[in-house]
């Protein structure tokens, strides 16, 4: 088998081991013996097993050894709790020819389809994480067992790639298009759903599950079975049922609609086509159009700026920009939330499931204390119903939730967060009530989305210890967390918040406080382009489709209605005042907040969108209308000026954070690689402040 060497400047493959030893099956019920082949990479299991060029020579050789053998039949799994996370994708952004890429790809299915074409059974026991190539190996098996522990999925097209070594050919084959659609591009496009063991084996991805105690017993048990006759799994023939096949398409094509607003998405439809073609393709005509799918994406732009996102992502979960020692942070025993109503329960249910301490809010009357914490307990009993809390630990927690019209109970509280009204004067006043009743210690934190954090902490005798705390909503979905130091806030205060963001398993950003933090001030200057387009006489339908080609998760005038007019105008009055003119206030907006119209679209009773009515009747009647295209470049243009003042201004260290917090906080596409990396690739960057935000080639720098 031909070497394959990737360019140099690519990063040392971590290389999975393949060892081979001999079970006696006697013991089993079955004479002879099983060649058990086991993955690992000695590494421990924060470094699941991988497959780069070397690893799949290894697993090459130790199949050759099992067949040679005088085994009855052949098994792989691997270390402790780990199957295989797929391919090493550590070295693909260094790729240069699509011949190499090619290469790659036809060496995993030339390995991996030993297993299929056998001569002896095969089995593959996945007693953990199976994900991409990982899962395909079990697939080229003829018989597959999980553990219930395990998760597996196929994440290839969430990254841009497509299931490239048989993964688009054998599933559909192994268990229908409909189900094949799920795995491959329903699942891979709601944020990378992973199946469950009882999903897998519903779905017939695998055979059987066992417990994780006793699963390799088991599972050789269960081939011992196989093999003495005594237990047969039953395979169906889905290739002639034409209703099911073109139901299943259909769902895939408006599955990849809705996810990228009609934007022309390579991967997801390359995969649909993959699928497509498994029901009438032999398994090597198949395996051949993998390859060249793979191959055509590996050297694609998207592949790379997925890889970038994704290893941006990854990277900065694990360590936060400019913190401080961890060894600073204070430890707490008590929180307090100010506010009761959604986005402070929201808050209060979050730090008690997962810092489990007393928590602690407070409301303005009885009634609204009482209807926050009856919320947080409901959701406490819906995770008892879903079986993902015990009801004991749900008592518990129920237990240590408690709220009150006083501020006194705060004393002792660590931790204070305000989740009140958006206005300044109010918060000023409850930050300088509140520094009256807890200790010198405790951190005073805001979730403003706007607001400036310097202004709250003025007049205070301790501002050291106040910071911005803005979480996205919903709070237990999103998962970035922006965490606003003032010029006063010391590194004791900023490690507790960060250490607090921890417990919390949320990505953090440090920033230093200005107008509307990073998102939202992204987030307004953009959609502020598209309001003023429309203010200028731009029909709303085309103002609302320039940046569809994007993929976006929903359309500019979608994430208006989802945000609401109220809270859009008030934060662009903020940044108005704070930041100049180029936030201009929108006198649409301003009538639909006087009028109370929430969203430029409605929903009829057969789910029919159309537009707002009472929406139209308020738009200003500008003489100037734009092209999607101008629209479009408008916006970008914003953007790209944007993010330049704020990396100019300090308020973000770097670029890459950057694209963190809109591929987190606003569901920027992975396959765009952030906001910055496309707006460097479409010139954006240049035209608008003379430079490019990062260097060429910014996939292979994380």
């Amino acid at each position: 088998m031909s070497e394959i060497k990737l360019p140099d400047g690519a990063p040392e493959e971590v290389i999975t081991q393949s060892l081979v030893r001999e079970i006696d099956l006697t013991p089993f019920g079955h004479t002879g013996t099983l060649s058990l082949i086991t993955m690992d990479n000695g590494m421990d299991h924060n470094r699941p097993n991988t497959f780069g060029p070397q690893s799949l020579v290894a697993l090459n050789a130790a199949i050759t050894a099992a067949q040679e053998s005088d085994s009855v039949a052949i098994a792989i799994t691997g270390k402790p709790f780990i199957f295989a996370a797929g391919a090493d994708l550590s070295g693909l952004g260094f790729l240069q020819d699509h011949g190499q890429a090619l290469a790659i790809g036809k060496l995993g299915h030339d390995v991996f389809r030993r297993f299929n074409e056998s001569a002896k059974p095969t089995f593959a026991f996945v007693n953990g994480l199976a994900l991409g190539g990982g899962l395909e190996v079990a697939l080229h098996c003829k018989y597959r067992t999980t553990a219930t522990t395990s998760f597996t999925g196929l994440p290839e097209c969430f990254l841009g790639l497509v299931p490239g070594w048989g993964g688009a050919t054998i599933l559909p084959k192994l268990i229908g298009p409909e189900n094949a659609v799920q795995v491959i591009i329903l699942n891979a496009l709601n944020n990378n759903t992973m199946m469950k063991s009882k999903d897998a084996l519903a779905l017939g991805v695998v055979d059987a599950v066992f417990a994780p105690a006793d699963f390799l017993e088991n599972s050789i048990k269960f081939a011992a079975e196989i093999l003495n006759g005594s237990k047969s799994i039953v395979r169906n023939d889905f290739s002639k049922d034409d209703a099911a096949w073109e139901k299943a398409l259909a769902t895939g094509r408006a599955a990849i609609a809705k996810k990228y607003g009609g934007a022309d998405i390579t991967a997801p439809n390359r995969a649909l086509e993959l699928i497509a073609a498994s029901r009438t393709n032999s398994l090597s005509q198949g395996f051949d159009a993998e390859d060249a799918a793979l191959a055509d994406l590996t050297m694609s732009n998207p592949l790379r700026a997925s890889l970038y996102a994704f290893n941006l992502i990854q990277k900065k979960r694990k360590k936060v920009e400019g913190a401080p020692k961890a060894a600073l942070a204070r430890k707490v025993t008590k929180v307090g939330v100010v506010g009761a109503g959604l986005m402070a329960s929201q808050l209060a249910l979050i730090i008690l499931r997962n810092l489990k301490v007393p928590v602690v809010i407070t409301d303005l009357d009885q009634e609204r204390v009482d209807k926050g914490l009856a919320y947080i307990r409901g959701e406490l009993t819906k995770l008892v119903e879903k079986k993902r809390m015990t009801p004991e630990s749900a008592a518990w927690l129920s237990s240590i939730v408690t709220g009150s019209t006083d501020k006194k109970v705060f004393a002792g509280a660590g931790f204070v967060i305000e989740a009140i009204f958006e206005e300044l004067e109010l918060k000023k006043q409850l930050f300088a009530e509140l520094e009256k009743i807890v200790t010198p210690e405790c951190i005073l934190a805001t979730n403003t989305s706007s607001l400036s954090v310097t202004k709250m902490s003025e007049g205070l005798t301790n501002p050291e210890r106040v910071i911005g705390f803005h979480f996205f909503n919903p709070v237990a979905v999103m998962p970035l967390l922006e965490i606003a130091r003032t010029a006063a806030t010391d590194d004791a205060t900023t490690a507790t918040a960060v250490a607090i963001g921890k417990e919390l398993k949320k990505t953090m950003v440090i920033v230093k406080d200005s107008p509307a933090f990073v998102v939202n001030r992204l987030l307004t200057r953009f959609m502020g382009e598209i309001t003023d387009a429309i203010d200028e006489g731009t029909p709303p339908e085309i103002a609302d489709a320039a940046m569809k080609p994007l993929g976006l998760p929903m359309t500019s005038l979608e994430l208006l209605g989802l945000v609401g007019p109220g809270v859009a105008l008030h934060v662009a009055e903020t940044l108005h005042n704070n930041l100049g003119p180029r936030y201009r206030i929108s006198p649409t907006m301003q009538r639909f907040v006087k009028e109370g119209v929430r969203t430029f679209y409605i929903k009829s009773e057969d789910g029919k969108i159309s537009a707002n009515p009472a929406a139209l009747a308020l738009l200003e009647n500008g003489t100037t209308p734009s092209t999607v295209e101008q629209v479009r470049a408008r916006a970008l243009t914003a953007l790209s000026q944007e993010a330049r003042m704020m990396l100019d201004e300090g308020v973000i260290a770097t670029a890459a954070e950057i694209d963190l917090c809109m591929l987190l906080g606003c569901g920027w596409p992975l396959h765009l690689g952030g906001i910055l990396p496309y707006l460097d690739r479409e010139g954006f960057s240049e035209a608008a402040g003379g430079s490019r935000f990062h260097p060429p080639g910014v996939a292979s720098l994380l």
